[in-house]
């Protein structure tokens, strides 16, 4: 589902990213761990193509990172911890939007999400607590499920309620998914993970 090989990224004198390579199998709950500053977020961005590796190589559902097209997009899922939503917007507005982006978006399950999270549809998303914006990125990406899912440090800031609620929805939705999921936290990852990689100072350890 994900493969790189020799990856790097510099930024001038450093190196974020040190000849990285990894695997990631179909199907798996795949943990990137790794303390802040490590190199995770900037592995994911090269994965979802925001930014370009220095040198290396690396694909997602088997399509070079650089060419990713909406075709590719349209079956991934990608929430951030610095993720920026339209402050403007209501909830359903949002969501409403986003609907004729993904063939495989269900309006039934888009509403079970917003049942399970109690997101209330008619708040601007500006008024909304940080715990309730991760919630419905999750849920916005959730509602058309995803092949691949990819979650950059989703708990950062979140209380131990939220961040079980986040567990338990995404556990009970991923069946089909691969998800890969960046933690500076092993112990908020190890009950969910089938696959662990850990990242120091950009150098792949295990």
């Amino acid at each position: 589902m994900i493969a790189t090989q020799d990856l790097s990224k510099n930024y001038r004198n450093h190196g974020a990213l040190i000849n990285l390579s990894l695997s990631v199998p179909e199907g798996s709950a795949f943990a990137l761990v790794g303390a802040n500053g490590a190199g995770k977020t900037t592995l994911i961005k090269i994965l979802m193509n925001l930014i370009d590796a220095t040198s290396g190589a690396a694909s997602v559902l088997g399509v070079d990172t650089r060419y990713l097209s909406p075709k590719e997009l349209r079956r991934i899922g990608y929430v951030s911890e610095n993720q920026e939503l339209p402050s403007r917007l209501t909830v359903s507005q949002y969501l409403r939007y986003l609907r004729g982006f993904y063939p495989e978006w269900s309006v039934a399950r888009e509403q079970e999400l917003l049942k399970q999270f109690l997101l209330p549809e008619d708040r601007r998303i500006g008024e909304l607590s940080h715990g309730m914006r991760v919630k419905l990125a999750l849920a916005s990406v959730l509602a058309y499920q995803p092949r691949l899912l990819v979650l950059d440090e989703p708990f950062s800031g979140l209380d131990p309620l939220v961040r079980d609620e986040f567990m338990e929805a995404l556990a009970a939705r991923s069946e089909h998914m691969t998800v890969l999921i960046s933690s500076h936290d092993l112990g908020e990852v190890e009950g969910f993970a089938s696959d662990i990689a850990f990242i120091d100072r950009g150098a792949l350890l295990f």
